[in-house]
């Protein structure tokens, strides 16, 4: 099998890592892969904040929904979408001077923009996570730092045009980690779709969920559950921790949108 194809296929989460750090020489190379990421107009639309500070470490453990494993990670990685550092350079170019001269305003990042560098960074940490994978170094999203908008953006000192649009552990897994099996994926029938969108009818999503449902049953449920949709909403998408994210992202987009 294609190595590279082989890698991707191989990869699963992993929140527990061996004592040991990342060699220097490693984690140079992962990052000089991430920054060849795919880019918006080679714009670069993205910043990396590497996080060595252990207070802050311990910060993001507890506002990260209480991820214990997130303080212990030999490597974790902010990934911010930043339109502040062009901004800026568009101000230290003139351009504001430029704009006065045309009589127009000087147009400010908006939602467009946003979204754009949120693309940017993601794609950004993607590439970081295969890259680690072939040295043999686990890596875990914690998509819960879009939370508690205020406390990250005091903790990393964030300016009005920058946002956490994720958090990434690396480390090389213990032989627990390495020996889970790997969570299933959805069928490419009901996720590959040619020329249009297909909204699948309740027959095909029961069959999408079929899986899922037989492990829930095994596994068994709260009071009240009785498949995957019931609790999938009650556990993830109206958790309290998903309705403070949304709260949380809110703020941060009008903070965004304040100067406009």
């Amino acid at each position: 099998m294609n190595p590279v194809i082989q890698t991707i296929l191989q990869r699963k989460s992993v929140r527990a890592y061996e004592d040991r750090p990342i060699e220097s020489d490693i984690k140079a190379q992962i990052l000089q892969a991430t920054l060849r990421a795919p880019t918006a107009g080679n714009m670069m639309l993205y910043s990396i904040v590497e996080v060595n500070d252990q207070s802050k470490k311990n910060i993001l453990a507890k506002t990260c929904a209480n991820q214990p494993f997130i303080a212990k990670a030999p490597l974790v990685l902010l990934f911010l979408a930043d339109y502040q550092r062009w901004y800026d350079y568009y101000i230290n170019c003139g351009v504001e001077e430029i704009c006065k001269k045309k009589n127009i305003p000087i147009r400010r990042p908006e939602e467009g923009d946003l979204m754009l560098a949120c693309c940017d960074a993601i794609i950004a940490a993607q590439t970081a996570v295969i890259a680690a994978e072939s040295f043999g170094i686990g890596s875990c999203y914690i998509g819960d730092i879009m939370e508690h908008w205020e406390i990250q953006r005091e903790t990393f000192d964030l300016p009005r045009y920058s946002f956490p649009i994720c958090l990434l552990c690396f480390g090389y897994p213990t032989k627990g980690q390495l020996k889970r099996e790997k969570t299933e994926r959805f069928d490419d029938q009901f996720i590959i779709f040619k020329d249009t969108y297909k909204k699948l009818s309740p027959q095909e999503l029961n069959a999408m969920f079929s899986r899922r449902e037989q492990t829930l049953k095994q596994r068994g449920t709260s009071e009240g559950v009785s498949n995957i949709g019931q609790y999938n909403y009650e556990n993830k998408f109206n958790a309290g921790f998903n309705v403070e994210m949304n709260c949380s992202v809110r703020a941060w987009m009008q903070h965004w949108l304040e100067g406009n």
